[in-house]
């Protein structure tokens, strides 16, 4: 479960990038996190990650306090995720499987299963016949699967996606979100950030919509 209740984030200089947050998300949801640029969607999913902490106020990812969780705590808790972000943070030293695999290596799995894992995650976004391509030499649609399939690896019960389908045409962006909703319907959490309306109105999922830092209802 994830909860937040009357969180602010405030940055240095003081803009205040979230104001006054109160909501529960049920193991098992698809949500949607919507609002034009600048809204605080980012941050939001910043904070479920414990990339940041809350200025005030709580925020409880799986019975944990983001806010009084030490340092040392933090990679444990990320275990539970997959994350996808704007700007990919794939390596370009290494190559597609080796993306992939990475977070396995970090976990300590055995070399044999994270390959075996790796190459399931690949096939499962139809990437596994590029499985020694350099990342950089795959299209824009294709290093986003490259992402997902990262961010799955590690059969993780939460999913946390950063403009998943942004930049990328009407197709690619169907794969993703359809790669999402199979993802959920075997029991995984997602909190999908997006500006697009018309993606949304797809799918019969609740939507959270920040408007300047603040949940609309």
């Amino acid at each position: 479960m994830i909860s937040f209740s009357q969180v602010y984030k405030r940055y240095p200089g003081g803009h205040e990038a979230l104001k006054n947050l109160s909501f529960t998300i049920e193991p098992g949801e698809m949500v949607f996190i919507t609002g034009p640029t600048g809204a605080g969607k980012s941050t939001l999913l910043k904070l479920v990650a414990a990339i940041e902490k809350p200025s005030s106020g709580s925020v409880v990812v799986s019975g944990q306090n983001i806010g009084k969780l030490r340092r040392s705590a933090v990679p444990f808790l990320r275990r539970n995720f997959g994350l996808i972000f704007q700007d990919h943070k794939l390596l370009y030293d290494r190559n597609v499987l080796e993306n992939v695999i990475l977070p396995l290596d970090i976990a300590g799995l055995p070399r044999a299963e994270g390959m075996k894992r790796a190459r399931a995650a690949l096939d499962k976004v139809k990437l596994l016949g590029l499985e020694k391509a350099n990342p950089i030499s795959l299209s824009g649609g294709e290093q986003q699967r490259l992402c997902v399939a990262r961010a799955i690896v590690n059969r993780p019960a939460i999913v946390l996606a950063d403009e998943p389908t942004g930049n990328l045409d009407a197709e690619y962006a169907g794969e993703i979100m359809e790669m999402f909703k199979s993802f959920n319907q075997v029991g995984v959490t997602l909190l999908i950030a997006t500006h697009d309306e018309s993606l949304i109105a797809r799918y019969s999922s609740r939507v959270l919509h920040l408007k300047q830092g603040e949940l609309q209802t």
